[in-house]
Formats: C-alpha cells, sequence, structure tokens
C-alpha cells in the first residue's frame, strides 16, 4: 500500500458501537479534511467493512461487543492484506495500562477520548505517514522499554 498525499482523499474506516459519537466523528472528520469516511458499529462489523471498502486507516474503539478492539487491532496486523494498514485506537480507556496494551496488540498510535476532532486528523495523518519499518521500529521500542513484568 502506497502512502497517500495529505491532498487525495483519505478513506478512513471508523469502528464504535457508540453512534452518536461515530456521527460526530464522521462529520468532523469530512469538513476537516479530504476524508472518505465509513463507518461500523462493533469488532466484527469493523473486520468486514475493512475487506469492503481497504481503508488508508482504522480508528477503533476498544471496548466493543462481539470483537474488542484490541482483537481486531490484532486481527487487522495478522492478515497479510490488512497488516501495514495504519490503525489508531480511540478509547476513554486512558490508564497506561490499558494505552499499552493498544500499541502492544499493533496500534500505532492511543488516543484517549475526548478528543478534539483536530488532534484526530493530526493523528490520522501521522499514522498514514509511517512505513512498515518505522512500524516495525515502534513495535521493537515498545518492547524494548517494557519491565519485564509487563512481558
Amino acid at each position: 500500500m502506497s502512502t497517500p498525499s495529505f491532498t487525495e482523499r483519505l478513506k478512513v474506516l471508523l469502528v464504535d458501537d457508540n453512534g452518536t459519537l461515530l456521527q460526530t466523528m464522521q462529520l468532523a472528520l469530512q469538513s476537516l479534511g479530504p476524508f472518505t469516511v465509513e463507518c461500523a458499529t462493533n469488532g466484527v462489523e469493523g473486520l468486514e467493512r475493512y475487506f469492503e471498502v481497504h481503508p488508508d486507516c482504522v480508528v477503533i474503539d476498544v471496548k466493543m461487543p462481539a470483537l474488542d478492539g484490541y482483537q481486531l487491532v490484532r486481527a487487522l496486523r495478522g492478515d497479510r492484506a490488512s497488516a501495514s494498514t495504519p490503525l489508531i485506537i480511540l478509547s476513554a480507556l486512558g490508564r497506561e495500562k490499558e494505552q499499552l496494551a493498544g500499541l502492544l496488540s499493533g496500534a500505532d498510535i492511543y488516543l484517549v477520548k475526548p478528543v478534539p476532532p483536530q488532534e484526530l486528523v493530526a493523528a490520522i495523518r501521522r499514522a498514514v505517514s509511517l512505513s512498515a519499518t518505522d512500524r516495525h521500529e515502534n513495535q521493537m521500542r515498545l518492547l524494548e522499554e517494557l519491565p519485564p513484568e509487563n512481558l
């Protein structure tokens, strides 16, 4: 997958079980940047929608029915077709332990709700700018910094 430029329209998949939040994020992204936004209301639907629309970036909540955000991230990272897709977790779970779990599951960026729309746009742009090498180096650095009791 080539890295899209910021002038071309980016396809973003939002996965969150809160319909009001999904609609708000969709409208905000569409008004703030060149985004086409697709939505899914749980992890299973998010996985299905991913393979239907092949987004440039996926924004994922953690606490969802059917398949939680950590599981969705691992499923996407574990499939060759989606392994290099930029993944952002956007969750109300903000403790260090939860953020670490999200990053270790393979997310590129972990944001804690509420997030101003401009910050989400910046995170999407940052995530789509990462190369596979950047992604790998970030994971390795995270593992190196991890205290042994967390392994």
